[in-house]
Parts: C-alpha cells; structure tokens; sequence
C-alpha cells in the first residue's frame, strides 16, 4: 500500500496553492498522513487505495490545514493518491469536488467516500 508523507501533502498544496499559501495547522496534514496509513479501519475492512485516498480527502476538508481552499487540496490530494497507487479515476464533471461538499457538511463519512472514489477507478 502506498503511503505518504508530510513532504508529499505539501507538494500537492503547492500545486494546489502555487502563490505561496501557508499552511495555517501542520497538525492537520501530519493527521492525515497517519490517518491514510491505518490497515483497518473498521473491523472486517482492509484498507485499500480508495479508502487511503478517502482518509486524506476526509481529513484535509474536516481539519483544514489552510487558511482557504481546503476543499480543492483535499480533491487533488485524492486524485494524486490515486494516480500515485497506479489506480487513476475518471469521476464525472464536478463529482469529486461534489464529494468534497458532502465531507465538509456530514453526508459522506470516509468510507462512503471511499465507495464513490472506488466507482470511478478506471
């Protein structure tokens, strides 16, 4: 299983953010490296890539590392995941950042957002 790092998250927030957005809680991207690296989330469930992607989305949108744009880091930390466990994904026009909206206001936990992540696995 992939697993990120510190290093990585503010890579994808600088491309996320390329002018110069500061990270406002380094806590909450070392959160969501532990977070995406847990093997079993809930009894009877293996992590796979899906859901490691969905820890991330999950805990970038609820915690909010930056002081803006949390959502837009959370939809590219998930699609780079995926693209770098070799599971690229092909959501519909404005899914991903649909489900971002779902995170933030409580209508999709982390492993219905692993589901809709794994639907769109190509």
């Amino acid at each position: 299983m992939l697993q990120v790092d510190l290093r990585w998250l503010l890579d994808v927030q600088e491309l996320a953010s390329p002018e110069d957005l500061t990270v406002r809680d380094y806590s909450a991207l070392q959160a969501a490296v532990a977070r995406h690296r847990v093997n079993t989330a809930q009894l009877g469930h293996d992590a796979d890539p899906a859901w490691c992607a969905a820890a991330l989305m999950h805990t970038i949108v609820l915690l909010r590392p930056l002081p803006v744009r949390n959502n837009l880091y959370a939809c590219m930390a998930t699609a780079a995941y995926m693209a770098a466990a070799e599971e690229g994904i092909d959501p519909p026009y404005g899914a991903l950042v649909e489900l971002a909206r779902d995170v933030a206001d409580g209508t999709s936990d982390v492993f219905a957002a692993a589901g809709r992540i794994r639907s769109w696995r190509i």
